[in-house]
């Protein structure tokens, strides 16, 4: 039962300890406590190990709020003050920057924030049912292992959500296929909510009839998935109605369906949005490109400004979406949408879209290398980069900067994910002897200050 002291937090939320010159990585501790530990895996050059005890507690450690958190893998940082959680997501983003890319931020951006509770619009609850346990567990899996928690309440999904779980303990432990019903997928738009239940067996009429009364009484929808995602079907399709979320500064209104990617944290997408647009200076006529586009969750506020916009996503069924949404807001006419693998095509895709005012790119967690390599003497003199995996992100900084002559000229965290150690980020790139504002007008802070 060794006694180490933490130096500092890596990138999944773990302390950081040194014995001997060798690291070990504490579940549960934070930096500047001393803690006891129990090691549970030993490597040639770091070791795995759990908090047994806190002899010296930090000022920043404070009381998860959520009773599962010691045992459920959602979150990994409940017990670190949330203003805390948000300076060190904004040092691992600087750590990252300069450590893999080179590259340091003229100015820091004031973080993204938003709620730390009740924030989530999607969740993926394991299923398991266990006769020892009288019926079925619905929840998240366990840390480090694939038991699924008995829990009855999530801190971080909204209450109208959180509710359900109990109720669908009790649903799916009465139904004939509960066994072969591994999983369930939440989804929750601005008016309902739709649940995704991935079964491995057709339901019979008993398990049809009790699944169309929690329907009923809860108000949600219900799908089924056989197989993948395009499998999924309402089990009441006359009662469907699409999913949406709002950007109200801007007057958008967005549809996807509950298989579709939309930002989990809605309060934090909005203003992410809004941040990214004034970066872009969406003057009326400009031409931005909006690459990863997605279902237009940056392309119809650009177009609304009055910029001239064209989207391309590699997935035909969410340029179609972001088509529709196009139409339902009116901006069909200001925006064109177009479907490009941006990591084997980028080349042709660019060469397509003529001379831009300004870029944004809002990529997968492999990031956007091969958009980056294909940008040419005629690259835009403004670009922003919204980020969902810091490593990328500077990997891709390094090379505009040293290759494509653009300065980093700030970058800032935005916490889509209070309570866990995810990093999103967003970066604002200018281009040498390009004739733009020195700096986004968003308040930024000097690095270093």
């Amino acid at each position: 039962m060794p006694m180490v002291y933490i130096e500092s937090l890596d990138q999944e939320g773990r302390g950081v300890a040194r014995v001997e010159g060798k690291v070990t990585f504490v579940d549960g501790a934070l930096p500047g406590e001393t803690v006891e530990v129990d090691v549970w895996k030993r490597k040639r050059s770091f070791d795995l190990a759990n908090v047994r005890g806190v002899l010296r507690q930090s000022s920043q450690r404070t009381v998860p709020s959520c009773p599962h958190f010691e045992r459920c893998g959602g979150c990994s940082l409940q017990h670190l003050d949330a203003r805390a959680q948000v300076a060190i997501k904004q040092r691992v983003l600087e750590e990252v920057l300069r450590r893999i890319g080179g590259v340091q931020a003229d100015a820091i951006l004031p973080p993204i924030q938003g709620e730390t509770w009740g924030y989530r619009s999607r969740a993926r609850f394991a299923v398991r049912y266990v006769a020892r346990k009288g019926g079925a567990l619905v929840g998240f899996h366990e840390r480090r292992t694939h038991l699924v928690v008995d829990m009855d309440s999530c801190a971080v999904l909204p209450a109208a959500a959180s509710r359900l779980i109990a109720p669908l303990r009790t649903l799916v432990s009465a139904l004939h296929l509960a066994a072969r019903l591994p999983q369930i997928e939440l989804a929750i738009g601005h008016a309902h909510i739709v649940l995704s239940l991935r079964v491995l067996d057709e339901p019979g009429d008993h398990d049809l009839g009790l699944l169309r009364e929690f329907e009923r009484v809860h108000g949600v929808e219900i799908h089924l998935q056989t197989n993948g995602p395009n499998s999924s079907r309402a089990l009441t399709p006359e009662a469907v109605r699409p999913l949406e979320y709002r950007l109200p500064e801007f007057g958008v209104v967005l549809c996807f369906s509950h298989t579709e990617f939309t930002q989990i944290n809605r309060g934090v997408n909005e203003r992410l949005v809004s941040r990214a647009v004034r970066m872009l200076e969406p003057f009326p006529g400009a031409r931005i490109a909006d690459l990863f586009c997605g279902l237009g969750n940056f392309t119809l506020p650009l177009a609304r400004a009055g910029a001239r916009v064209v989207g391309l996503e590699g997935s035909a069924g969410l340029v179609e979406r972001a088509r529709q949404n196009a139409r339902m807001n009116g901006l069909g006419e200001a925006v064109r949408f177009g479907v490009a693998d941006l990591f084997r095509d980028a080349a042709d895709a660019l060469s397509g879209l003529g001379a831009l005012d300004a870029m944004l790119l809002d990529p997968p967690r492999d990031g956007a290398q091969a958009v980056v390599e294909a940008l040419g003497a005629d690259a835009p003199p403004r670009l922003v980069y919204v980020s969902c995996n810091p490593a990328t992100l500077a990997r891709d900084a390094g090379m505009l900067v040293r290759e494509k002559g653009y300065r980093l000229a700030a970058a800032g965290v935005a916490n889509m994910f209070p309570h866990t150690s995810h990093v999103e980020s967003i970066a604002y790139f200018v281009r040498a002897g390009a004739s733009v504002q020195p700096e986004p007008r968003i308040g930024i802070t000097l690095a270093g200050r």
